[in-house]
């Protein structure tokens, strides 16, 4: 599963409140790597206060006065950090249980940086000077594969200021949120969290409820001043190098999206469309869905409607509270990817916009806008974990969330309905056979076993099912001393109707003679055809918009088989915009009229059910 990779940088009056350390924990809880990045003005007063030493200023032409920096001072500062504000963030998070590596950003050259220019400064009597001294300059080079090791060995990795200069000589000082910023941009990552004492960047300061919510390029500086300039800064020069999902977050907390500041890539979309173009930009690869969920929740809280996350991550967002209850069910998840959501002419590009965001996006405006009858329940189920093989969330709905009827969220096409899906039947196949030499007379290695073994359950299995689609998703190799072995995940895509108890039969067959076969997954596939009262509504809002669909079965598998296993005699259907051929590629996208069109047709198809006599459903 994948583990996402956040950069959150804590100023030191964060860090000294100490409740930040209990949310680091929870992002190590749900199986993210974390990097962080320590502020440390605080442990820098206490530790000169500790020696005796004064801090040197520099008072800016502007006003502004800035930690005065010269060679003989770096070592002083260094010392604050590895002396005060390192070892604190170590006691605070070991206390939780959780393994952290803490360094200067200088020592082993994890980050070099570039030197700022002379600075131009006041002096006390008014008399402007260029100091050429000062130690202070830019993230310029960060080891990211020494980083990543280290990533993958600690839970949490904690770096600070200063960082070493690519042209010898002292430490430079660096702004620990534009470093932050860097370190997102060199290692790709998922989320960038620039934790602040306010609730985000505020557009009037006397206000601590006006938090600025969403920012676009070039809005933001507007509002910033003082330090908070530096942060907008950073979640500026992230957005342009590409890091995903970008927040300025507080007071003193990660955890409250409504103290948030979001910065999202482009310009501002046409209203109808922010909800598809934010659910896009925000990462939520299998496994990595809780940020989504989060803000999506946060979306349906403006606007009055009851939702919550559930036990198993999915989002759940209900309208009505009668008995009859139709389910939209989406999935929050996507494949791997790292490239930035963006508009392009009239088209959304980035992972997920077809598989299937746009599905969810149009759910969720859907139900926002719907007409629920006092007898019925209208229900969007964004679930996690569709992408693999638990489904989590699809499952736990399945348990949870009745219906008497289920749109599933996957594309379509505007113009087409899904009646139907293909099954799963996953097998894992191990050969194995005794350590020896492979040129030795009449040899057969594990993999040359393994070929035999794939080729045999394949015949018996298709000659069950002959309309089944089967391929070799994953082999790996093993040396040991005695034995070799080869291991192959075999998967089947098998036709609704399949016998998957014969289809078992028929593959265990070809168990012993050192191949052992366990089944991971067999999931039915499941068609509902063309009578139900859910396809008729959906073929007569089709109809209004002067659209003849088609209806098509198609070989993937989806939720809808998951509810199948126990549901008995529930209308399904699956419809969604995009084209599905998209899927998982590169050249993910989505026009903003494919998912005008789907979203106001799926409005017209639910009003519809609601609207049949009772009895008819």
């Amino acid at each position: 599963m994948n583990r996402p990779l956040y950069v959150v940088k804590v100023g030191s009056a964060t860090l000294d409140r100490g409740s930040v350390y209990a949310e680091l924990a929870s992002l190590v809880a749900r199986g993210a790597r974390v990097l962080l990045v320590a502020g440390g003005a605080a442990g820098i007063e206490r530790h000169y206060g500790a020696v005796g030493r004064a801090m040197p200023e520099l008072r800016l032409a502007n006003g502004d006065a800035v930690r005065y920096c010269p060679p003989e001072e770096m070592t002083h500062l260094v010392d604050a950090y590895e002396r005060v504000t390192l070892p604190a963030v170590e006691d605070g998070l070991r206390a939780l249980g959780v393994d952290v590596f803490t360094a200067v950003a200088a020592r082993g050259g994890l980050v070099t940086g570039r030197a700022n220019r002379p600075l131009k400064t006041v002096s006390a009597e008014g008399r402007s000077r260029v100091v050429r001294d000062h130690r202070a300059g830019v993230p310029a080079g960060i080891d990211t594969a020494r980083l990543r090791a280290l990533l993958d060995a600690y839970d949490v990795v904690c770096l600070s200021a200063p960082v070493r200069d690519r042209e010898g000589g002292a430490p430079l000082n660096v702004d620990a949120d534009v470093l932050a910023a860097a370190l997102s941009n060199a290692l790709g990552a998922d989320h960038l969290r620039l934790v602040t004492g306010t609730a985000g960047l505020l557009t009037d300061p006397a206000d601590p409820e006006s938090t600025l919510r969403h920012a676009h390029p070039g809005e933001a500086a507007r509002y910033a001043g003082g330090r908070m300039r530096q942060k907008v800064r950073a979640a500026e020069m992230a957005l342009e190098g590409g890091s995903a999902d970008i927040a300025i977050t507080g007071p003193h907390t990660l955890a409250d999206p409504s103290g948030w500041t979001r910065f999202w890539r482009g310009g501002r979309p046409e209203e109808d469309l922010t909800l598809l173009g934010r659910a896009v930009g925000v990462p939520s690869v299998s496994g990595d869905e809780h940020e989504l969920a989060a803000y999506l929740l946060d979306w349906c809280a403006e606007r009055g409607i009851d939702a919550k996350i559930d036990a198993a991550g999915n989002l759940v967002a209900t309208r009505g509270t009668g008995d009859r209850g139709l389910l939209l069910l989406g999935h929050l998840d996507t494949v791997p990817h790292h490239w930035p959501a963006e508009w392009r002419e009239g088209e959304l590009h980035g992972r997920g916009s077809v598989d299937a965001k746009g599905s969810l996006a149009a759910f969720l405006e859907v139900l926002a806008a719907a007409d629920v009858p006092a007898d019925g329940r209208l229900r969007v189920v964004g679930a996690v974990e569709e992408e693999i093989s638990s489904s989590k969330g699809a499952f736990h709905a399945r348990d949870h969330y009745p219906a008497d009827a289920v749109v599933i969220g996957e594309p379509s096409g505007s113009d087409k309905l899904t009646l139907g899906y293909y099954g799963l039947f996953k097998l894992r196949v191990t050969a194995s056979v005794d350590s020896g030499h492979s040129a030795g007379m009449d040899a057969v290695s594990a993999p040359d076993t393994l070929i035999r073994a794939v080729d045999a359950i394949r015949t018996s299995v298709t000659a069950q099912a002959p309309d089944a689609l089967s391929a070799v998703i994953d082999v790996r190799c093993e040396t040991g001393r005695e034995r070799h072995r080869a291991v192959g995940i075999l998967n089947f895509r098998v036709p609704p109707g399949a016998d998957l108890d014969a289809l078992r039969t028929a593959a265990l067959a070809h168990e012993g003679d050192g191949v052992e076969i366990v089944m991971e997954r067999a999931t039915p596939g499941h068609s509902g055809g063309r009578t139900s009262s859910l396809v008729k509504v959906f073929t007569r809002a089709f109809g209004q918009t002067g659209v003849r669909p088609r209806f098509v079965v198609k070989k993937g598998t989806s939720d809808m088989n998951t509810l199948a296993t126990t549901w008995r005699g529930v209308p399904m259907v699956a419809y969604g915009p995009g084209d599905s051929a998209l899927d998982h590629t590169d050249q993910e996208h989505i026009g903003a009229e494919e998912y005008r069109t789907a979203r106001s047709l799926l409005g017209d198809a639910v009003a519809r059910w609601f609207a049949l006599p009772e009895g008819s459903r």
